[in-house]
């Protein structure tokens, strides 16, 4: 074989290395154990185990960065030493042909044509994308929540200030009495100008899960396109792009799918995809193909490989299973503190509209006092949010974590709250 066809090859079959066939760097006790199929207190313990943690805090903010278990990581090492073994040669041949079967996984695993999503860096670049190359005219409308990530709602209004559109913000409710109150909030500031409403599919800041199809239908109904920002729900909960309705979706995957930082994912509608404007121009010139959205230039292409093996680790856990215990690690503490005195917390109490994210606060203590009080006196890493609603701590515990740790951070809250 010549030397050429067995690196390209080799670049290849990177996406189809069997996985966790290296030893877990670190945890050699857990590297051939097995994953309890019946127990599920054993199967967490088990999984447990794939996590180095850090012994200085309990770490009750994986909603930032859902750090990597150990199985992924060394998938992540193998395949940096890949790349920098093959060099300019993996770079100039199988790049994008792995790239394109990875979004293609990614788009089953959200239930949409590999023909309408893309490899991306995070949900910011995902959105920011749409919001900067949308055909912005003088006067159109945008519509979207004052509870929205910063990122984006920055852009839209710097859309404001260059193309004289007109920004609408609305104010979410931390517990909202129906459905019908989020879609009527919406719907209140839609004119005939309104060309694009922006909706959290789980609110960054308290874990609140909206009515997504019934707002994207409500805008359609007015002629108003949809974009969601999803950056908490791919790897978290079930996402079926087509079953929302909506025409944009974007997610960051080093969230809860766990892959290495710098991974996110793009959802165009077929339709759209000829009218948003690249953000960086593309050899690609056909207008009907996604990936004249996904120049990126030369970046850390390891990464994307990862996001196979992340996908891999998630079927090894089964998305409903995670799902379910990540609603019921946030409810087990949440549900304790909820009727405690002074204590708020700031995300629904319906089971439906919140999975592992949740917010909580104290009514006589500043949000980042509060997150510093947590760690130096508790051990216990948060972050702190203050601003427009939503005055407390975001607390996300992950998969890893234990009743016992929540045991600890509940008592440290009633501690706190009975503080004058």
């Amino acid at each position: 074989m010549e030397k050429r066809q067995f690196l390209k090859r080799l670049g290849q079959a990177t996406l189809a290395t069997p996985f966790l066939t290296m030893p877990m760097e670190g945890n050699s006790q857990s590297a051939n154990l097995p994953y309890p199929s019946n127990d599920d207190e054993a199967f967490w313990e088990r999984i447990r185990m794939d996590y180095a943690l850090k012994p200085d805090y309990i770490n009750l903010e994986n909603g930032y960065y859902n750090f990597v278990p150990t199985p992924i990581l060394n998938k992540y090492m193998e395949h940096i030493h890949m790349v920098n073994y093959e060099a300019s040669h993996y770079m100039r041949t199988v790049q994008w042909d792995n790239k394109n079967k990875v979004a293609a996984r990614l788009a089953k695993l959200v239930n949409c044509s590999e023909k309408e999503l893309i490899v991306t860096r995070n949900t910011t670049e995902s959105l920011d994308m749409v919001i900067g190359g949308f055909p912005w005219k003088k006067g159109d409308e945008a519509v979207f929540a004052k509870q929205d990530y910063g990122a984006m709602r920055i852009h839209f209004h710097q859309q404001e200030k260059r193309y004289g559109i007109i920004c609408k913000e609305v104010s979410l409710p931390n517990h909202p009495a129906s459905d019908e109150e989020i879609v009527a909030l919406y719907e209140s500031k839609i004119t005939p100008k309104t060309k694009l409403l922006m909706v959290c599919h789980m609110v960054n800041i308290t874990g609140q899960i909206l009515p997504i199809r019934k707002i994207c239908d409500m805008a359609h109904s007015h002629g108003v396109e949809v974009m969601v920002d999803g950056a908490h729900c791919v790897g978290h909960i079930k996402v079926d792009i087509p079953a929302l309705n909506c025409d944009y979706y974007g997610s960051s995957l080093h969230k809860w799918l766990s892959t290495p930082l710098g991974a996110g994912l793009l959802y165009v509608a077929e339709k759209h995809i000829p009218k948003i404007w690249p953000l960086f121009a593309e050899h690609e010139k056909d207008e009907t193909k996604i990936r004249r959205l996904n120049h990126t230039g030369t970046h850390p292409v390891h990464t994307d490989l990862t996001i196979n093996d992340a996908m891999d680790y998630l079927g090894i856990i089964g998305l409903e299973r995670k799902e379910n215990r990540l609603r019921f690690i946030q409810r087990y503490w949440s549900d304790q503190l909820r009727e405690v005195e002074n204590i708020m917390v700031n995300t629904p109490v319906e089971e439906a509209r919140s999975c592992g994210i949740a917010n909580v606060g104290i009514r006589h203590i500043k949000p980042h006092e509060l997150a510093k009080i947590l760690l130096d006196e508790f051990k216990i890493w948060t972050v702190a949010i203050d601003y427009t609603n939503v005055k407390g701590c975001r607390i996300t515990p992950n998969i890893y974590t234990t009743t016992e740790e929540l045991d600890h951070f509940v008592a440290a809250m009633k501690t706190l709250a009975k503080r004058i």
